[in-house]
């Protein structure tokens, strides 16, 4: 992912999670110049609340990058840290803090954002997921030139890729993490030249990704199992889809529709093996080939049905 020119940039990069490392890598191993990163304020987490580094802190810290985490751009305080660094260019990924447009005014380039679909058909926060979730055949990373609306910026670059049937929120969050990294450096490569070809987003083909929340990971076993498929591997690894038994969560992580030869009650298990196993839906079977019983570790159903089985649970609706 080497660049093809040798005119260096004075980068921001703003970013928290894994999505955003990748680029951020790539940056610091191209010709350009990050001068700070700014991220998210460090917060706590695990069983002892400890306070951690978030992924992107721990990449800066490392290069000995200058770190702020700022809570908002608010303040002129703010604004003038921002405007000492004296940067070409902002580079936004997964940051979660909106920009101010007196933040977009002050590099010389604007700010470019890295965006988790091909836009302008998700625009929001969780495009991986509802592209599962919807059956797109393809999805990619948009990088976009970012303006006051939310993802509502001219395109700039995109890479698609297709979505599998094996396909889940995670393994298409790693693809587009790494093709992002790709699609930011051809941009700058693009920017420097003067070649870059701005394209306005086409309003009325544009859905909004709402946020993930755990109260939809509840599977509703009366519909289909194409849809109850796609949720499963769109919410794999968070907030992983869910059914009850005896009134705890039994958690499914991956699953692939079926055609059923055998009869039985939407939400019944009517069948295992080490293939999966089979539970009927509103409309077709869906074959579960991982999942995580309560207070047990997640596992694949080969090593789950050693000693267990739910043959003939109903799960309620």
């Amino acid at each position: 992912m080497k660049s093809k020119t040798n005119k260096i940039l004075r980068i921001i990069y703003a970013g928290t999670p894994e999505f955003a490392v990748p680029a951020l890598e790539a940056l610091i191993a191209s010709q350009h110049d990050v001068v700070a990163v700014y991220t998210q304020p460090d917060r706590p987490a695990g069983r002892g609340r400890k306070i951690h580094f978030g992924p992107i802190k721990q990449v800066a810290v490392k290069a000995g990058i200058a770190v702020e985490q700022v809570e908002s751009f608010k303040t002129e305080e703010a604004l003038e840290t921002l405007r000492a660094y004296q940067a070409d260019l902002i580079i936004v990924a997964a940051y979660s803090l909106l920009l101010p447009q007196s933040v977009l005014d002050i590099p010389r380039y604007g700010c470019l954002n890295i965006h988790g679909s091909l836009l302008p058909r998700w625009r929001g926060a969780a495009p991986i997921h509802r592209a599962i979730q919807a059956g797109d055949k393809e999805t990619g990373v948009t990088i976009m030139q970012m303006a006051l609306g939310l993802d509502t910026g001219d395109m700039l670059y995109k890479i698609s890729c297709p979505i599998t049937p094996k396909d889940t929120g995670q393994s298409i969050h790693d693809q587009l993490a790494q093709e992002g990294a790709k699609a930011l450096l051809k941009t700058l490569d693009l920017l420097i030249l003067g070649q870059l070809k701005a394209e306005a987003q086409d309003d009325t083909l544009s859905c909004y990704a709402h946020k993930l929340d755990k109260k939809q990971a509840e599977i509703d076993w009366s519909k289909s199992a194409v849809e109850i498929d796609r949720t499963i591997r769109a919410y794999n690894p968070w907030p992983v889809a869910y059914t009850t038994k005896n009134s705890k969560p039994v958690r499914f992580f991956m699953s692939s529709v079926i055609e059923s030869t055998v009869s039985g009650q939407i939400g019944e298990v009517v069948a295992e093996s080490k293939q999966g196993i089979e539970i009927i839906t509103g409309e077709g079977s869906v074959l579960i080939t991982r999942l995580q019983m309560p207070n047990a570790k997640a596992l694949d159903v080969k090593d789950f049905i050693n000693g267990r089985s739910l043959l003939g649970v109903i799960f309620p609706t």
